[in-house]
Protein backbone atom coordinates (compact mmCIF):
# COMPACT_ATOMS: atom_id res chain seq x y z
CA UNK A 1 0.00 0.00 0.00
CA UNK A 2 1.96 3.10 -1.39
CA UNK A 3 -1.06 5.72 -0.86
CA UNK A 4 -3.08 5.38 2.07
CA UNK A 5 -5.37 9.04 2.04
CA UNK A 6 -9.38 8.27 1.21
CA UNK A 7 -8.38 4.76 1.01
CA UNK A 8 -11.35 2.55 3.23
CA UNK A 9 -10.58 -0.06 5.81
CA UNK A 10 -12.41 -2.77 7.48
CA UNK A 11 -10.93 -4.37 11.04
CA UNK A 12 -12.80 -7.42 12.50
CA UNK A 13 -12.15 -7.60 16.13
CA UNK A 14 -11.89 -3.98 15.99
CA UNK A 15 -12.55 -2.97 19.54
CA UNK A 16 -9.96 -5.56 20.71
CA UNK A 17 -6.39 -4.29 21.89
CA UNK A 18 -4.36 -5.05 18.35
CA UNK A 19 -7.67 -4.03 16.40
CA UNK A 20 -7.86 -0.71 17.96
CA UNK A 21 -4.24 -0.38 17.28
CA UNK A 22 -4.36 -1.13 13.78
CA UNK A 23 -7.50 1.02 13.08
CA UNK A 24 -6.09 4.03 15.42
CA UNK A 25 -2.54 3.90 13.08
CA UNK A 26 -4.86 3.54 10.00
CA UNK A 27 -6.70 6.69 10.65
CA UNK A 28 -3.13 8.79 11.68
CA UNK A 29 -2.75 7.75 7.78
CA UNK A 30 -5.79 9.37 6.41
CA UNK A 31 -7.44 5.98 5.95
CA UNK A 32 -11.77 5.54 6.57
CA UNK A 33 -11.70 3.05 9.06
CA UNK A 34 -14.69 0.34 9.84
CA UNK A 35 -14.51 -1.38 12.99
CA UNK A 36 -16.14 -4.48 13.81
CA UNK A 37 -16.75 -6.40 16.94
CA UNK A 38 -19.21 -8.62 18.41
CA UNK A 39 -18.85 -7.13 21.81
CA UNK A 40 -21.28 -3.98 21.72
CA UNK A 41 -20.33 -1.99 24.80
CA UNK A 42 -16.18 -2.60 23.87
CA UNK A 43 -16.97 -1.52 20.28
CA UNK A 44 -18.97 1.97 20.93
CA UNK A 45 -16.36 2.27 23.71
CA UNK A 46 -13.58 2.04 20.71
CA UNK A 47 -15.33 4.49 17.95
CA UNK A 48 -15.54 6.97 20.60
CA UNK A 49 -12.02 6.61 21.20
CA UNK A 50 -11.06 6.71 17.55
CA UNK A 51 -13.36 9.15 16.26
CA UNK A 52 -11.03 12.37 17.22
CA UNK A 53 -8.33 10.58 14.36
CA UNK A 54 -10.50 10.02 11.82
CA UNK A 55 -13.29 9.12 9.59
CA UNK A 56 -13.96 5.71 11.79
CA UNK A 57 -17.69 3.52 12.35
CA UNK A 58 -18.43 0.71 14.19
CA UNK A 59 -20.35 -2.09 12.85
CA UNK A 60 -21.34 -5.13 15.39
CA UNK A 61 -20.55 -8.42 13.89
CA UNK A 62 -20.07 -11.73 14.90
CA UNK A 63 -17.38 -13.46 12.26
CA UNK A 64 -18.03 -16.60 12.98
CA UNK A 65 -21.68 -16.39 11.39
CA UNK A 66 -21.44 -15.52 7.64
CA UNK A 67 -24.82 -13.54 7.20
CA UNK A 68 -23.30 -11.04 9.92
CA UNK A 69 -19.96 -10.59 8.05
CA UNK A 70 -22.15 -9.95 5.07
CA UNK A 71 -24.22 -7.53 5.80
CA UNK A 72 -21.02 -6.02 7.52
CA UNK A 73 -20.03 -6.26 3.47
CA UNK A 74 -23.16 -4.36 2.44
CA UNK A 75 -22.70 -1.49 5.22
CA UNK A 76 -19.58 -1.28 4.17
CA UNK A 77 -19.81 -0.77 0.44
CA UNK A 78 -23.25 1.26 1.08
CA UNK A 79 -21.86 3.84 2.51
CA UNK A 80 -18.53 3.78 1.46
CA UNK A 81 -18.54 2.50 -2.07
CA UNK A 82 -15.53 0.43 -1.25
CA UNK A 83 -12.83 -1.50 0.25
CA UNK A 84 -9.21 -1.09 -0.23
CA UNK A 85 -8.17 -2.62 3.50
CA UNK A 86 -9.81 -5.94 4.78
CA UNK A 87 -8.19 -7.11 7.99
CA UNK A 88 -9.54 -10.51 9.60
CA UNK A 89 -8.17 -9.79 12.82
CA UNK A 90 -10.49 -11.21 15.49
CA UNK A 91 -10.06 -13.86 17.28
CA UNK A 92 -10.29 -15.97 20.64
CA UNK A 93 -8.55 -18.67 22.12
CA UNK A 94 -9.29 -21.85 24.28
CA UNK A 95 -7.92 -23.41 27.48
CA UNK A 96 -4.46 -25.27 27.65
CA UNK A 97 -5.05 -28.67 27.96
CA UNK A 98 -4.30 -32.14 26.38
CA UNK A 99 -6.18 -32.75 22.94
CA UNK A 100 -7.91 -35.32 24.61
CA UNK A 101 -9.65 -32.96 27.33
CA UNK A 102 -10.70 -30.42 25.05
CA UNK A 103 -14.15 -30.87 24.16
CA UNK A 104 -16.50 -30.26 21.06
CA UNK A 105 -17.60 -26.64 22.00
CA UNK A 106 -13.86 -25.62 22.65
CA UNK A 107 -13.27 -26.72 18.79
CA UNK A 108 -16.59 -25.11 17.65
CA UNK A 109 -16.20 -21.83 19.04
CA UNK A 110 -12.57 -20.97 18.42
CA UNK A 111 -12.14 -22.47 14.81
CA UNK A 112 -15.81 -20.71 14.19
CA UNK A 113 -13.87 -17.42 15.28
CA UNK A 114 -10.52 -18.12 13.98
CA UNK A 115 -11.05 -20.15 10.97
CA UNK A 116 -14.33 -19.40 9.77
CA UNK A 117 -13.96 -15.58 10.55
CA UNK A 118 -11.18 -15.61 8.12
CA UNK A 119 -13.41 -17.43 5.63
CA UNK A 120 -15.89 -15.17 5.91
CA UNK A 121 -14.50 -12.11 5.38
CA UNK A 122 -12.91 -13.08 2.59
CA UNK A 123 -15.89 -14.70 0.75
CA UNK A 124 -17.97 -11.32 1.83
CA UNK A 125 -15.35 -9.02 0.41
CA UNK A 126 -12.83 -10.19 -2.31
CA UNK A 127 -15.66 -10.97 -4.55
CA UNK A 128 -16.72 -7.06 -4.01
CA UNK A 129 -12.98 -6.17 -3.74
CA UNK A 130 -12.15 -8.27 -7.04
CA UNK A 131 -15.66 -6.32 -8.67
CA UNK A 132 -13.97 -2.69 -7.61
CA UNK A 133 -10.89 -3.62 -10.10
CA UNK A 134 -8.92 -1.38 -7.33
CA UNK A 135 -5.46 -2.18 -5.54
CA UNK A 136 -6.53 -3.71 -2.61
CA UNK A 137 -4.48 -5.96 0.37
CA UNK A 138 -6.27 -8.76 2.65
CA UNK A 139 -4.50 -8.92 6.47
CA UNK A 140 -4.88 -12.29 7.86
CA UNK A 141 -3.88 -12.12 11.69
CA UNK A 142 -2.52 -15.83 12.62
CA UNK A 143 -0.27 -16.35 15.29
CA UNK A 144 3.16 -17.67 15.77
CA UNK A 145 1.86 -20.14 18.24
CA UNK A 146 0.56 -22.34 14.98
CA UNK A 147 1.70 -20.70 12.32
CA UNK A 148 5.06 -20.70 12.92
CA UNK A 149 5.70 -23.60 16.02
CA UNK A 150 2.91 -24.71 17.77
CA UNK A 151 2.82 -25.25 21.69
CA UNK A 152 2.46 -27.93 22.57
CA UNK A 153 -1.07 -27.62 24.81
CA UNK A 154 -2.34 -25.37 22.33
CA UNK A 155 -4.03 -27.81 20.32
CA UNK A 156 -7.19 -25.65 19.68
CA UNK A 157 -6.11 -22.67 19.28
CA UNK A 158 -2.39 -23.62 17.54
CA UNK A 159 -4.13 -25.16 14.94
CA UNK A 160 -7.09 -22.72 14.12
CA UNK A 161 -3.70 -20.16 13.49
CA UNK A 162 -1.86 -22.80 11.62
CA UNK A 163 -5.35 -22.72 9.12
CA UNK A 164 -4.98 -18.99 8.78
CA UNK A 165 -1.70 -19.24 7.76
CA UNK A 166 -2.42 -22.30 4.89
CA UNK A 167 -5.39 -19.95 4.04
CA UNK A 168 -3.73 -17.07 3.26
CA UNK A 169 -0.93 -18.64 1.31
CA UNK A 170 -3.38 -20.14 -0.95
CA UNK A 171 -5.55 -16.86 -1.19
CA UNK A 172 -1.95 -14.87 -2.25
CA UNK A 173 -1.49 -17.80 -4.91
CA UNK A 174 -4.72 -17.23 -6.24
CA UNK A 175 -4.60 -13.52 -6.15
CA UNK A 176 -1.16 -13.25 -7.50
CA UNK A 177 -1.97 -15.44 -10.70
CA UNK A 178 -5.48 -14.20 -11.10
CA UNK A 179 -6.15 -10.20 -9.57
CA UNK A 180 -2.84 -9.39 -9.23
CA UNK A 181 -4.67 -5.77 -8.48
CA UNK A 182 -5.04 -7.30 -4.74
CA UNK A 183 -2.34 -9.12 -2.53
CA UNK A 184 -2.66 -11.20 1.03
CA UNK A 185 -0.81 -10.84 3.86
CA UNK A 186 -0.08 -13.23 7.14
CA UNK A 187 0.20 -10.62 9.94
CA UNK A 188 1.77 -12.79 12.64
CA UNK A 189 1.88 -10.12 16.50
CA UNK A 190 4.62 -10.58 18.49
CA UNK A 191 7.90 -8.71 19.86
CA UNK A 192 7.00 -9.88 23.73
CA UNK A 193 4.10 -11.15 25.46
CA UNK A 194 0.78 -8.81 24.08
CA UNK A 195 -1.44 -7.82 26.82
CA UNK A 196 -5.01 -8.52 25.06
CA UNK A 197 -8.49 -9.23 25.71
CA UNK A 198 -7.63 -12.79 24.62
CA UNK A 199 -6.68 -14.03 27.91
CA UNK A 200 -10.27 -13.14 29.35
CA UNK A 201 -11.95 -13.99 25.72
CA UNK A 202 -14.48 -16.26 27.45
CA UNK A 203 -16.22 -13.24 28.21
CA UNK A 204 -17.82 -13.11 24.33
CA UNK A 205 -18.21 -17.10 24.42
CA UNK A 206 -21.89 -17.88 23.17
CA UNK A 207 -23.80 -19.75 25.83
CA UNK A 208 -24.67 -22.32 23.30
CA UNK A 209 -21.00 -23.20 23.45
CA UNK A 210 -19.71 -23.19 26.32
CA UNK A 211 -17.46 -25.52 27.78
CA UNK A 212 -18.97 -28.65 28.67
CA UNK A 213 -16.97 -29.64 31.54
CA UNK A 214 -14.67 -27.24 33.69
CA UNK A 215 -10.92 -26.84 32.28
CA UNK A 216 -9.57 -26.48 35.83
CA UNK A 217 -7.48 -23.12 34.63
CA UNK A 218 -7.98 -20.19 36.84
CA UNK A 219 -10.15 -17.13 35.65
CA UNK A 220 -7.27 -14.62 35.29
CA UNK A 221 -4.87 -16.02 33.19
CA UNK A 222 -2.95 -13.51 32.54
CA UNK A 223 -2.27 -12.89 36.51
CA UNK A 224 -2.06 -16.70 36.64
CA UNK A 225 0.82 -16.27 34.10
CA UNK A 226 2.61 -13.17 35.80
CA UNK A 227 2.55 -14.64 39.11
CA UNK A 228 4.02 -18.06 37.79
CA UNK A 229 6.63 -16.28 35.74
CA UNK A 230 7.79 -14.07 38.48
CA UNK A 231 8.15 -17.11 40.81
CA UNK A 232 10.25 -18.57 38.19
CA UNK A 233 12.81 -15.44 37.71
CA UNK A 234 11.24 -15.00 34.35
CA UNK A 235 12.06 -11.40 33.00
CA UNK A 236 8.26 -10.64 30.86
CA UNK A 237 8.82 -8.02 28.03
CA UNK A 238 5.61 -6.20 27.05
CA UNK A 239 5.23 -5.49 23.35
CA UNK A 240 3.95 -2.00 22.67
CA UNK A 241 0.68 -2.52 21.05
CA UNK A 242 0.63 1.04 19.04
CA UNK A 243 4.57 -0.02 18.09
CA UNK A 244 3.01 -3.28 16.58
CA UNK A 245 0.75 -1.61 14.63
CA UNK A 246 3.06 0.73 13.33
CA UNK A 247 5.43 -2.10 12.68
CA UNK A 248 2.56 -3.71 10.50
CA UNK A 249 2.08 -0.88 8.25
CA UNK A 250 5.56 -0.09 7.56
CA UNK A 251 5.65 -3.95 6.36
CA UNK A 252 2.39 -3.20 4.25
CA UNK A 253 4.21 -0.43 2.63
CA UNK A 254 6.51 -2.51 1.45
CA UNK A 255 4.22 -5.18 0.10
CA UNK A 256 5.47 -7.53 2.31
CA UNK A 257 3.41 -11.37 2.40
CA UNK A 258 4.58 -12.15 5.95
CA UNK A 259 4.76 -9.23 8.98
CA UNK A 260 6.12 -9.96 11.89
CA UNK A 261 8.35 -8.36 14.41
CA UNK A 262 11.86 -10.35 14.82
CA UNK A 263 10.67 -12.23 11.72
CA UNK A 264 14.38 -13.65 11.65
CA UNK A 265 14.28 -15.33 14.34
CA UNK A 266 11.24 -17.30 12.67
CA UNK A 267 13.13 -17.97 9.91
CA UNK A 268 15.96 -20.06 12.08
CA UNK A 269 12.64 -21.67 14.38
CA UNK A 270 11.21 -22.68 10.89
CA UNK A 271 14.51 -23.81 9.68
CA UNK A 272 15.11 -26.41 12.96
CA UNK A 273 11.37 -27.43 12.89
CA UNK A 274 12.14 -28.58 8.96
CA UNK A 275 15.36 -30.63 9.91
CA UNK A 276 13.40 -32.55 12.67
CA UNK A 277 10.66 -33.24 10.21
CA UNK A 278 13.18 -33.88 7.75
CA UNK A 279 14.20 -36.56 10.08
CA UNK A 280 11.09 -38.27 10.84
CA UNK A 281 11.20 -36.26 14.74
CA UNK A 282 8.55 -34.92 16.16
CA UNK A 283 8.91 -31.02 15.87
CA UNK A 284 7.49 -29.36 19.17
CA UNK A 285 9.97 -29.67 22.30
CA UNK A 286 7.98 -32.01 25.08
CA UNK A 287 9.61 -30.04 27.71
CA UNK A 288 7.34 -26.87 26.70
CA UNK A 289 4.69 -28.60 25.74
CA UNK A 290 2.40 -26.65 28.73
CA UNK A 291 3.11 -23.21 27.53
Amino acid sequence: MKAWKGKVAVVTGGAGDIGRAIAKALLRKGVRVVVSDVEQGALDRAVRELAPLGDVRGVRTDVSKPESVEALAQQVYAIHGACHLLFNNAGVGAPSVNVWETTVNDWKWVHGVNVMGVVHGIQAFVPRMIAGGEPGRIINTSSGDGGIAPLGGQSVYASSKACVSIITECLETQLRAQHPQLKATIFYPAGGVLKTGIWSCDRNRPAELAREKPSGQPEDLMGAFMKAAEESGMEIQFQDLDVLAESLMKDLEAEKFVSMIGIEGAGETLRMRAEKIGRGEAPIDEHSYLA
